[in-house]
């Protein structure tokens, strides 16, 4: 059964691929207005530096393990057979249970470019999946004016389309702070899933599995794009290790009984 892990400050839930789509397919059946979230150490970091990010987070349906650091986090934290759940892939995973059910997906965010690319290798790959709509807002900051007026629009947009499941790729912290909002007013399950647009279209290539399984997709991301990602991953990975290995010597050193009452608390 899932339950939610503390790794630093953010509840980490311990979950699969399968058992998140169970949870999304529950969630729509009961039309049950909420958001998921896919959890590297960029999200956990922003959630560290930031109280009303981290807020967002704790109101997530589900947070899943994103990134390696984060599995490895949960497996040394007790959750020994923890598996990556991966943004992308559970993407993938639920446009496969979306064909077979005929539940139809939203796709918001990128550009007009990459959502008609991403549209047509979807379909491609999942013939009988029920695209109800896309849309690239042209916009997204918290601080524009305007920004109640062009969530009620996309809302609006979203809702007379029918979807039950938005695909939300505006990058973090982004997409969380949007499908916050958009929380209770709009009628569907929201996933948060980063660069997935980019990847699944084409547009950008994803890590190799191989550097993906050790933990080193966010060097080749580096590689592709130093000067956006140099601050995300050269400030933000090594303050995770000390902070996460803190937490994680406390734990050793707590005595037995201490341990078992934390863990019973989790």
């Amino acid at each position: 059964m899932s339950q939610r892990i503390s790794i630093i400050n953010v509840g980490i839930d311990t979950t699969s691929y399968v058992d998140t789509c169970d949870r999304i397919a529950a969630l729509v059946q009961q039309a049950t207005s909420s958001y998921i979230v896919a959890a590297n150490v960029h999200v956990v970091m922003t959630a560290y530096w930031h109280q009303d990010y981290r807020q967002v987070l704790e109101n997530a349906e589900i947070v899943t393990p994103d990134g390696m650091p984060l599995v490895w986090g949960l497996r040394s934290l007790g959750v020994k057979n923890q598996q990556r759940v991966y943004g992308p892939d559970l993407m993938l995973a639920w446009c496969d249970r979306a064909a077979q059910e005929n539940l139809p997906i939203y796709l918001f965010g990128a550009t007009d470019e990459t959502l008609n690319k991403l549209e047509q290798k979807l379909k491609l790959r999942f013939p009988d999946l029920a695209i109800a709509g896309k849309h690239a807002p042209p916009y997204f900051e918290l601080e524009n004016p305007n920004f109640e007026l062009l969530l009620a629009e996309d809302i609006e947009l979203i809702s007379k389309s029918g979807a039950k499941v938005v695909f939300v790729a505006l990058g973090c912290p982004k997409q969380e702070f949007w499908m916050s909002h958009a929380q209770h007013r709009l009628a569907a399950v929201m996933i948060g899933v980063g660069a997935a647009f980019d990847f699944h279209s084409g547009q950008v290539s994803q890590a190799p599995r191989w550097m993906m399984a050790i933990g080193l997709e966010w060097l080749y991301r580096f590689s592709q794009e130093p000067r956006r990602l140099w601050q995300r991953y050269l400030i933000n990975n090594p303050c995770f290790l000390i902070l996460f290995g803190t937490q994680h010597l406390r734990r050793i050193f707590q005595s037995p009984k201490a341990r078992g009452d934390a863990s019973r608390h989790l």
